[in-house]
């Protein structure tokens, strides 16, 4: 799909070199006075040559694509390792709330069976899980986005960013949840059942052996029910955020901003996204967990079960980590674009040629 969408990435609209050389006021061809001799071979060759110095790769290519996953595997994979006490705590809170009956008491009685060692258990399987979830789940919105703002047009997809950006976190979250489900399935049991295995190597073939295939796998419909809602939310509510942040809170231009004070934009902005992610996504979260620790039960049976106060146990503790994890996440994925110098596209503004549609120019 790379290739597919490399080569129309000129005509987006979200084309990062071309946008950022106006914000840094090169001008084109067409700025050059007329009659220089050979001044707009020389202007092109000047503006290529800027882009080359600023940038690794073009916006589009395949090499963008690929660091951007590999911008992915780091953003969630180092994140959720470091949350693994909190996120275990809030499973067992959900899977047994009479004995985890809060944050702290789940903490208390966590060190008290475990040790500290314990706040570890399952830190195989969300590494490596995330860190898959991850490469899918960045890469191919990068991908999804190039590929529906070329079907939309440029005038469309400004007009329509906000359908452009869930429509492209949704088809790239369907990925990787098949990528994160076998870990998922493995993550869970190690952390809520106690006495089936301490490590990673203990469960998989423990699952294999007692449900086969089905074990790891029979979570994809609730992750993606999970899932989906949080990363359609996780990349529109950030996008828009930045867009108004910049707009109405950052006093200057993000072209007049330093690469710090735009990833300081970047944070504030994964938090914000991050708190409406946790509870747009925290009912089935709720019946992920429950799901993965009990055998032969299916989605709805466990819904119906934990009823509507049992899926929203946790949610506190869930806030908290997503958000932190959220904004974490985007500033660690920015970070990792400015250290491989990729494209990072400016907040969208109206296509001039809309501007005209709308007499908004003279």
């Amino acid at each position: 799909m790379f290739s597919s969408v490399a080569h129309l990435a000129r005509a987006n609209p979200f084309h990062a070199p071309h946008l950022q050389l106006l914000h840094d006021g090169l001008a084109g061809p067409d700025s050059t006075p007329k009659g220089a001799p050979g001044a707009p071979r020389r202007s092109r060759r000047l503006a290529a040559a800027a882009v080359e110095e600023e940038y690794s790769c073009e916006y589009g290519s395949g090499r963008f694509f690929i660091l951007c996953g590999v911008g992915g595997i780091i953003s969630c994979g180092t994140t959720h390792t470091a949350l693994v006490p909190l996120d275990l705590v809030k499973c067992r809170m959900q899977v047994d709330p009479q004995k985890y009956k809060g944050i702290f008491n789940g903490f208390s009685v966590t060190l008290k069976e475990d040790g500290v060692r314990g706040l570890a258990k399952g830190w195989a399987p969300t590494f490596i899980g995330y860190s898959m979830q991850g490469l899918c789940k960045f890469g191919f919105y990068e991908v999804f986005k190039v590929f529906y703002s070329n079907i939309l047009g440029e005038e469309n997809t400004y007009l329509w960013r906000t359908s452009l950006y869930l429509a492209a976190s949704a088809s790239a979250e369907f990925f990787a949840d098949i990528a994160l489900a076998p870990m998922e399935a493995a993550k869970v049991r190690i952390q809520t059942q106690p006495g089936y295995a301490n490590t990673l190597r203990e469960a998989v073939p423990k699952m294999h052996k007692e449900e086969g295939l089905n074990a790891f796998y029979k979570g994809v419909a609730p992750l993606w029910m999970r899932q989906i809602p949080y990363t359609m939310m996780k990349f529109a509510c950030f996008e828009r955020t930045v867009e108004a942040l910049y707009k109405f809170v950052v006093p200057k231009p993000r072209s007049e901003c330093t690469k710090a004070e735009q990833l300081v934009v970047t944070f504030v902005a994964g938090y914000i996204a991050g708190v409406f992610c946790a509870i747009v996504s925290h009912p089935a979260d709720s019946v992920v967990s429950v799901l993965n620790k009990e055998k032969g039960s299916s989605a709805m049976q466990v819904l119906q079960r934990l009823g509507f106060k049992g899926v929203w146990k946790g949610l506190f503790a869930r806030i908290i980590m997503i958000g932190t994890l959220t904004a974490l996440q985007w500033f660690i994925y920015d970070s990792v674009k400015v250290y491989f110098r990729l494209p990072r596209p400016p907040p969208p503004e109206m296509p001039e040629s809309l501007k005209k549609k709308l007499g908004l120019t003279q």
